[in-house]
């Protein structure tokens, strides 16, 4: 998982991650996921300084006449919209939060009858992330 800081919009050193882990006395459980550890340390963490998870660039395709049921609840789920494509087939590509793409992936493919797709094509970009990386 990559989290950023809110401020700067650039990660956080993994050195940085682990000190604010000890200071809210949040250890690793072998018993758990990885995944569901880090969401949940991610809950802790947000009391103690700004963080957050890195959104999502995602694509998404669905036929014109699939696409006039869900359109507006499809738009709903994105923080942001880059683009949007009505021509023969919907197309809208915008960023969202990690927990949308299921529910996204789900409502194209009922809606779609299976011939739509939801794809990820990448993180948000950000010009101050470079400067945190290590």
């Amino acid at each position: 998982k990559q989290w950023y800081q809110r401020r700067v919009r650039g990660p956080y050193p993994v050195s940085m991650v682990e000190t604010a882990m000890k200071d809210a006395h949040v250890s690793v459980n072998p018993n758990k996921s990885a995944k569901q550890q880090a969401l949940e340390v991610l809950k802790t963490l947000k009391e103690s300084i700004p963080i957050e998870r890195v959104k999502m660039t995602i694509r998404v395709s669905i036929g014109q006449g699939d696409a006039k049921k869900c359109r507006d609840q499809i738009k709903a789920l994105f923080s942001s919209i880059s683009s949007e494509d009505n021509d023969s087939q919907f197309e809208i590509v915008g960023t969202a939060e990690p927990g949308n793409y299921k529910p996204l992936a789900e409502m194209v493919g009922k809606h779609s009858r299976g011939k739509g797709m939801c794809e990820v094509i990448g993180v948000e970009k950000s010009s101050d992330m470079d400067v945190f990386k290590s």
